[in-house]
């Protein structure tokens, strides 16, 4: 489960900038996950749960953006959210090559204290 180590990694990076700013507690972390990473919400949602006690985020609340699959067709120029795993263009048909969004794995913003 790659979730932990997604969770652990981002806890630390939290905590370092909590730090930074010279914060003791993180409230709120807040995620933006691709669809196409591969990360399944509910596994990270559990990770969080477990990897946060202990740390300055072990009352905190994760809020996970899920970022929809986009692509960029180049025979008409339209940008369209992919329904599945092939882009293929609503507008003329071309499967496209070129993926705009959905590769996302960040944090997004802290909320600290």
């Amino acid at each position: 489960m790659h979730e932990v180590g997604i969770i652990q990694n981002t806890l630390e990076l939290a905590e370092r900038s909590a730090r930074a700013s010279g914060a003791t507690r993180i409230h709120r972390l807040r995620l933006r996950v691709g669809r196409m990473t591969g990360v399944v919400q509910e596994a990270l949602e559990f990770a969080f749960e477990v990897a946060r006690e202990g740390t300055m985020a072990s009352e905190a609340v994760l809020e996970v953006e899920t970022v929809p699959v986009s692509c960029w067709c180049a025979r008409c120029g339209a940008e369209f959210v992919a329904e599945d795993w092939v882009g293929v263009c609503p507008r003329c048909g071309e499967v496209s090559g070129e993926l705009r969004r959905g590769q996302e794995l960040e944090l997004a913003s802290l909320e600290i204290s």
